[in-house]
């Protein structure tokens, strides 16, 4: 019996999807919830599993194409069973001898076995697999010349038409290759972020060594009781919260001539993957634990990686919260992700000579900024914000008791 795999239902935000690979080709097995084909959308990478065990009999759309809501992209034969790889048929030379079949192999050298580590047609880069795919080309006997090796689209082109790879003789790859869907969003998010707010950064720093000496200190307790260790930023994440509560301007929204006051902390938080950054959120952060914090970042941060968020953990969000420092980032000026009115970015922490108490003394530093829609956050709000914030790090045993 044939069974027809369609889109899912797409929300009403999202209006089509575009085929990103497929993970199974006509002809082969598949079992039930199985992924067969991954579909990217302006927001978020679908995958789309095998609704019953059998055999992929037909793809109806290739790599590139655009599917919308409920439309029928593959058929598969329900209980079938793939059809065994025929032998090949026996020579009349097998027989012979192994000496004499040695002298009779020809002198040129054996095409080496392709790399265990080359990449497979669906982990290129789209204009290298049109190309590999054109000229039929496998991209594992292909050597890479781009980014770590990576098999770009002239590396295909050089092989098929039996010219050498470039990585001697001075050459300089290039690569034009199409933005995908969600660099494509981000972008567009990022120039509507800037042409419709009113965008200022104010900055603080932190002195996080009473949070390192608590994480040290509860750290592998924490861990023993909740299963998930305890990491900075749960400290952040509950901190805004608690000040979002007592700044309420900066947890609002434009809503053309209106601004919305939010009554509960749905935190955005900023997740970088290979196909671009993402924004899970927290909701009810205000309600939350550390250990409900932690466990909820780290269950996004693997799904997002894996490609299994899905479209409404990305919508929503009152107040994003991102952190550059795990990339070594010293400072910068986060973007607001509309209709939001304020980010958060978090830093590198470094050891920094301050003043105490008259005493010149290291303390691991961090720079915090907040970036905000000057239309409806007053500089004084901004300002009161990131202090508090700076308060709550500082002495985190007022975190805990709500202060």
């Amino acid at each position: 019996m044939a069974t027809e795999i369609k889109v899912p239902v797409l929300p009403e935000s999202v209006s089509d999807a575009t085929i990103a690979s497929w993970h199974k080709q006509p002809g082969e097995a598949v079992k039930r919830d199985e992924n067969l084909v991954d579909l990217e959308t302006d927001k978020v990478v679908l995958e789309v599993p095998s609704t019953v065990d059998g055999v992929l009999k037909e793809i109806k759309f290739e790599v590139g194409d655009t599917v919308t809501s409920q439309q029928v992209i593959a058929v598969i034969e329900e209980g079938a069973t793939a059809a065994a790889p025929k032998e090949a048929p026996a020579r009349a030379d097998d027989a012979k001898p192994a000496k004499e079949a040695k002298s009779e192999a020809p002198k040129q050298a054996a095409k080496p076995a392709p790399s265990k580590t080359s990449p497979a047609t669906g982990d290129l880069p789209p204009g290298a697999a049109f190309a590999a795919k054109q000229d039929g080309v496998d991209p594992a006997d292909v050597q890479g010349t781009g980014r770590r090796g990576a098999v770009t689209k002239e590396d295909i082109v050089n092989y098929a038409s039996g010219k050498t790879g470039g990585v001697g003789g001075g050459a300089r790859p290039e690569e034009r290759v199409p933005m995908t869907r969600i660099r494509k969003r981000i972008a567009e998010r990022l120039m509507q972020s800037k042409e419709s707010i009113a965008m200022l950064t104010s900055f603080n720093e932190v002195n996080l060594d009473k949070v390192m000496a608590m994480r040290k200190a509860l750290g592998e307790q924490f861990q023993k009781d909740y299963g998930i260790k305890l990491g900075f930023m749960s400290f952040f994440a509950k901190a805004a919260a608690n000040a979002l509560q007592r700044h309420p301007a900066v947890n609002a929204s434009v809503d053309g001539d209106d601004i919305i006051y939010h009554g509960y902390a749905d935190i955005s938080v900023a997740i970088s993957t290979d196909r671009g950054l993402v924004t899970p959120v927290l909701r009810n952060v205000e309600r939350m634990n550390f250990a409900d914090v932690e466990r909820g970042i780290s269950e996004y941060a693997t799904a997002a990686r894996e490609g299994g968020l899905k479209l409404e953990d990305l919508q929503g969000g009152t107040f994003t919260i991102t952190n550059g420092g795990t990339f070594g980032s010293l400072m910068s000026t986060p973007i607001v992700n509309p209709p939001q009115s304020a980010i958060l970015g978090m830093h590198a922490i470094k050891e920094r000579a301050i003043v105490e108490n008259g005493q010149v003394v290291a303390a691991p530093m961090m720079y915090i900024a907040l970036s905000y829609d000057h239309r409806i956050i007053d500089g004084k709000d901004a300002v009161l914000f990131l202090v508090d914030i700076k308060n709550q790090l500082e002495n985190p045993h007022r975190m805990l008791l709500g202060m």
